[in-house]
């Protein structure tokens, strides 16, 4: 029997209503040229023009250790350019656009493509035929890779795995980041919305007690949510700092790395030998609680490789598959056959799990889709919660996101019936009943199909967000979660810590159907 929706920490959105709302249309893309060359200056022929420099004097009036010096650092600059050109040379061309102001959009796709130029015989190379490299993202393998090919997450190789969290690297999001359309609005709206969690880390204290360093679903803010989860809204405030690439190892730059090193430290003293991260809390909040920080230490483990997490996380992910469900999924309790809002969830986690390089047995990925195929509608296009009940907006949006990652691919006529459902139900902050949950996984959808799907839907969050965060007082930097589906149970910090996950689309996942050449 399901529990009332209130008692859910993470919801269980079973009571969507679909609201139809006209798609948005798309706007012409904006062609940008870069200037044409200034024409060459020609030395002047007056008399009375300084004079050109004279090299040969240099010479004949240097000492000998000036010159010797000088022959020695060209021949190390020689030895440095001389290598061995490869078999065959591939780059990668990234063709897209961006706009920097709120009303500017990017190109209609964002296109990498391929171009392989084969050579019979090997020559070396110097530094008067070493070709102009524009890529940094290039590299000399040899590869045959198909830009709409699916990458089915139990059969990805590791290293194209393993590159799905680069783009949370300083210069991998700035460049991300102009490429999917996030511009200033988005990147000030997310660093405030940091700043708010910062405000909220529980300080020591005689009421804080052991939860010091960890978050509260209740406070110290307005607007709590109606039950307490320490585990869960700390992992949900993890995964907000390391989604933007924060994490105990940033640096000392990194104003939020002593948050998070601070909060990991309570957290892993909440894990219990078996993996578990749930403690007393109550029966509904278990399992959400669960793959939450799978998710959140997974991700750490992936980006740092720090050996004190690698035990933990893998015991973390043992433990997620050791419950699950006989029907291939997950729901409240460890082995209850599953339903596809709590199941979601656990896809994530051991998705994260795998970008870690961390180990996860094939057979539970075979056994989520099974899951899939018994709450999927509509010929997969659509997906219910469990058993016989009528599909969702938020959970069709989370099943298409299993999908993805599961290996459908781009030009599925199933996902694509699904995500033109999704962009039929844009974002609107003027809906009787907003839902942040079905926009979470909605824009992930959007964000991995690229082109104008993405655009369509980035158009709207990228504007409406950073339009109704909150702007002065105590609560700056946060969401209000008054009039959303699931505020009442979540709080404030749960809808900003997903309004946050939004604004981090552009760079804390490689888009799926192109990761695989992003990370060759």
């Amino acid at each position: 029997m399901r529990s009332s929706p209130t008692a859910d920490v993470l919801p269980n959105p079973a009571g969507d209503a679909d609201v139809v709302v006209s798609r948005v249309p798309s706007r012409s893309p904006v062609s940008v040229r870069p200037p044409s060359a200034a024409p060459p200056v020609r030395p002047s022929d007056d008399p009375d023009a300084p004079h050109l420099i004279d090299i040969s004097a240099w010479f004949r009036e240097s000492p000998p250790w000036l010159i010797s010096a000088i022959v020695h650092m060209v021949l190390l600059i020689c030895v440095g350019l001389w290598v061995v050109k490869d078999e065959i040379q591939r780059g990668i061309s990234l063709e897209g656009s961006y706009g920097e102001e709120l009303d500017e959009q990017p190109l209609d796709d964002v296109d990498l493509a391929i171009e392989a130029d084969l050579q019979a015989d090997e020559q070396a190379l110097t530094p008067q035929t070493l070709p102009v490299v524009d890529d940094p993202f290039a590299a000399p393998a040899p590869l045959e890779i198909n830009p709409n090919a699916s990458f089915a997450t139990a059969d990805r190789s590791p290293i194209a795995i393993g590159q799905a969290l680069t783009g949370r690297e300083p210069g991998m999001k700035k460049v991300l980041g102009k490429l999917y359309g996030s511009n200033a609005g988005t990147e000030r709206a997310l660093a405030e919305g940091l700043r708010w969690l910062v405000k909220q880390q529980l300080k020591p204290g005689p009421k804080t007690g052991p939860n010091a360093g960890l978050w509260s679903l209740q406070g110290p803010y307005r607007d709590g949510g109606n039950v307490e989860n320490v585990e869960a809204a700390t992992a949900m405030a993890l995964i907000a700092f390391q989604g933007d690439g924060h994490t105990h190892k940033s640096g000392p730059n990194d104003e939020f790395a002593p948050v998070v090193a601070k909060a990991w430290d309570a957290l892993l003293k909440r894990q219990s030998d078996d993996g578990r991260f749930f403690n007393d809390v109550m029966p509904q909040h278990q399992l959400y609680t669960q793959a939450l920080c799978t998710i959140a230490i997974c991700e750490l483990y992936g980006m740092t490789k720090d050996e004190r997490f690698r035990k933990p996380a893998q015991r973390a992910v043992d433990y997620c598959v050791q419950i699950q469900g006989s029907n291939g999924g997950w729901k409240y309790a460890p082995g209850e056959p599953g339903d596809m809002s709590v199941t979601g969830w656990f896809v994530m986690a051991l998705q994260s799990a795998r970008m870690a390089g961390l180990e996860v047995p094939s057979d539970v990925f075979i056994r989520i889709e099974e899951f899939l195929e018994t709450v999927s509608r509509e010929n997969g296009s659509r997906y219910a919660y469990m058993g016989q009940e009528g599909p969702k907006l938020a959970l069709t949006a989370e099943g298409l996101l299993c999908r993805q990652y599961l290996g459908w691919k781009r030009d599925d006529p199933r996902l694509q019936l699904g995500v033109e459902h999704l962009l039929n139900n844009l974002p609107d902050w003027r809906y009787e009943e907003r839902n942040v949950y079905y926009w979470y996984y909605a824009t992930q959808v959007c964000h991995h199909m690229e082109g104008s799907d993405w655009r369509i839907w980035n158009d709207v969050i990228k504007v409406m967000l950073p339009e109704h965060q909150e702007q002065r007082g105590k609560e700056q930097g946060s969401w209000d979660p008054n009039g959303d589906r699931w505020g009442g149970s979540g709080g404030r910090l749960y809808v900003t810590c997903l309004s946050l996950y939004i604004l981090e689309v552009y760079h804390r996942h490689l888009p799926i159907y192109q990761q695989g050449l992003l990370g060759k």
